[in-house]
């Protein structure tokens, strides 16, 4: 096992009702509050109005920035941020599922300053504060809520990337499972299979932490158990209690205690689906991970056999790469470029922008021949 630290403030609300105790949080750090949020969504299904009486309640000055895209663009980020400094805000307040809560954090840690949030993901400037965040969650999905990373792209220079810093953890983070009975059931699904990815990267991460890989099998066991059952009854508040749980823990550091990172690889691939054809972020990695095990089945094959072999009592890698393609089309997430809409004709845009963001995993590398099969592997 490796040497680890393992660290994380964000005070977790999770349960019924639980975002009756939000104006009182937000009230401690001030009233000047700028309100992240996504498109229409949360005003469709009643959140908003019930934030909004939550801030009416400490008289807060609200400040709205609506609009943020399910893959977050920089543009978005700075024009936030722009907002938040120019009001100056004590707080800034994000709801909606991980997009929303990601571009929150890059927005706190700029409102501070006056260049480009990119310029931290570029390396060429460290965040030296934050305004603090409070994140309502409404999509059981990327764990963001619990966790210092976020995910953002930019058109202009080609890369989507993650990111991170100690600043970006949200101070509170308030998981009604009530919030997210209303996601459709396509996003649901790519929210369980976002879920499921983030544990596979710890577990193919370097270093050797039985206890970790066992909190791995449990989630994505909970994942397996009650994923397809939410799917048949999106109303049902018990079986989302489970996956919003699950969601969480999945990469809220525990899960990477003992090793000495996560592999990464497949999001670093599955970010240039999203990066250049816009398409939902679990469903990028439901094909990208399939063709990932089948590339490594033969490198790594015992690691994958004892992932079958306690998620599905099955005995090689191949037997269990089928059972995760299996599992994948039963919550109806797509295995191949084509079943997201994808055209094998894109092949070369896709191989060109993956050797120029240059993929590859933490502890997997992927050379250019590696990212040319991997690519056949996601057409079949």
């Amino acid at each position: 096992m490796e040497n680890f630290t393992l660290y994380n403030p964000t005070k977790l609300h999770f349960g019924k009702d639980i975002t009756n105790d939000l104006g009182k949080v937000i009230a401690g750090y001030g009233n000047r509050v700028l309100l992240v949020y996504g498109k229409n969504s949360i005003k469709e299904t009643g959140i908003y109005n019930k934030i909004k009486l939550q801030l009416n309640s400490i008289h807060a000055v609200v400040f709205e920035y609506g609009g943020i895209k399910p893959n977050p663009v920089v543009e978005d980020v700075d024009a936030a941020s722009r907002l938040g400094r120019n009001s100056n805000v004590d707080v800034v307040l994000a709801v909606g599922g991980g997009s929303v809560i990601d571009s929150a954090k890059i927005i706190a840690i700029t409102i501070p300053v006056s260049h480009s949030a990119w310029d931290f993901y570029s390396g060429m400037k460290k965040p030296a504060k934050a305004v603090p965040i409070i994140a309502v969650l409404t999509l059981a999905a990327t764990g963001t809520e619990m966790n210092p990373f976020a995910v953002l792209q930019n058109h202009k220079s080609k890369q989507k990337l993650g990111w991170g810093n100690p600043l970006c953890f949200p101070q509170h983070s308030f998981l009604d499972p009530g919030f997210t009975v209303t996601v459709p059931k396509n996003y649901t699904a790519y929210g369980i299979a976002d879920l499921v990815a983030h544990c596979l990267e710890a577990y193919f991460g370097k270093g050797d932490a039985s206890l970790s890989d066992k909190l791995v099998i449990a989630i994505i066991k909970e994942a397996i158990d009650n994923g397809p059952a939410l799917l048949n009854d999106l109303k049902n508040y018990e079986l989302r209690e489970k996956i919003l749980y699950a969601s969480t823990l999945a990469l809220n550091g525990i899960t990477m205690a003992g090793r000495r990172s996560g592999d990464w690889g497949v999001h670093d691939a599955g970010h240039i689906l999203s990066l250049l054809f816009d398409i939902p972020h679990g469903a990028s990695l439901t094909i990208v991970y399939p063709a990932w095990m089948m590339l490594m089945k033969d490198r790594i094959p015992e690691r994958i056999a004892q992932l079958g072999k306690d998620l599905f009592d099955v005995d090689n890698a191949k037997k269990t790469i089928d059972k995760f393609e299996e599992f994948f089309k039963k919550i109806e997430c797509p295995v191949r470029l084509e079943e997201a809409g994808i055209s094998k004709m894109k092949r070369q845009q896709i191989l060109d922008t993956m050797n120029y963001n240059k993929v590859s995993g933490m502890n997997h590398k992927l050379s250019g021949n590696d990212i040319e099969e991997l690519l056949d592997h996601m057409i079949g």
